[in-house]
């Protein structure tokens, strides 16, 4: 277990203007000593704004971001640098590489398009989920450990299920200490938590991480809540895949897919 401080209020503290320090509320779920990849995701993004608003607006937002996890998420400093690898004044796509010690350990991919009126178009699934407000929190820290965990206010719609949960997901703290995060940024640094609110084998028994993250998304989230109706598959061959689509409060707003790599506890 990491016995360094936490700083209260954030996941983590900028040290330069690439580098960022974890703090303990960022510990994993698999490993307290390591990130939970949640709030890095969210750290990206964080990124991505930071060098979009260094140079002229373009109109241009994000529609999809997709991570590939390379290596172990040391819950040490982490460098974050963003370039643009295909310019474009409709489509963009830009490529963000997560360093720690210096090793490459994420490689995200965030394409942005264009924005413009096609509200006399617009169409698909309008269910909304039940307001969060008038939920019980769930304690998912008694499944999971963890500083993230233990961050988070996570309220299901109904009991989770094995391979099967409906819930919201916020928390009170910043994402970067003092200084302000946008809503994208906030909003899918709670995505990743998806893969342990509907858990289909034990976590203690058995492991099944995800290697990766892709967010999709149709128009911009808002509000402070992340809605995430789950479903778990596991497949017979040591595979795995979590299957969200997300909401904010006002409905759906996109989906992410996680592929897990399913194994049991080296004890069992």
């Amino acid at each position: 277990m990491n016995t360094g401080t936490p700083v209260p209020g954030s996941y983590y503290e900028r040290i330069d203007e690439y580098r960022y320090k974890p703090t303990d509320h960022a510990g994993g779920a698999w490993d307290p000593d390591e990130q939970h990849f949640s709030p890095l995701g969210g750290l990206v993004v964080h990124a991505i704004d930071r060098h979009l608003a260094a140079r002229p607006g373009t109109g241009l937002v994000l529609a999809r971001i997709s991570y590939d996890i390379l290596g172990r998420l040391a819950l040490d400093e982490c460098e974050i640098r963003v370039e643009t690898i295909r310019p474009g004044r409709t489509i963009e796509l830009l490529e963000a590489v997560v360093r720690i010690a210096d090793c490459p350990v994420v490689r995200a991919r965030a394409w942005l398009l264009a924005t413009l009126d096609t509200s006399a178009v617009a169409g698909g699934p309008a269910e909304r989920l039940g307001t969060p407000e008038a939920l019980t929190s769930w304690p998912m820290s008694s499944a999971w450990p963890g500083g993230y965990i233990a961050s988070l206010d996570v309220r299901p719609l109904a009991p989770p299920r094995p391979g099967r949960t409906t819930a919201w997901v916020s928390t009170g703290l910043h994402l970067v200490a003092a200084e302000p995060s946008s809503p994208l940024a906030s909003y899918i640094a709670l995505v990743d938590t998806a893969n342990g609110i509907a858990v289909r084998q034990s976590p203690t028994a058995w492991m099944f991480p995800n290697v990766d993250l892709t967010v999709h998304l149709h128009r911009r989230p808002e509000g402070h809540w992340t809605g995430l109706d789950t479903t778990v598959t596991f497949g017979p061959t040591g595979q795995g895949l979590t299957s969200t689509v997300l909401h904010d409060i006002n409905g759906p707003v996109g989906h992410a897919q996680q592929i897990l790599t399913v194994r049991p506890m080296p004890h069992h």
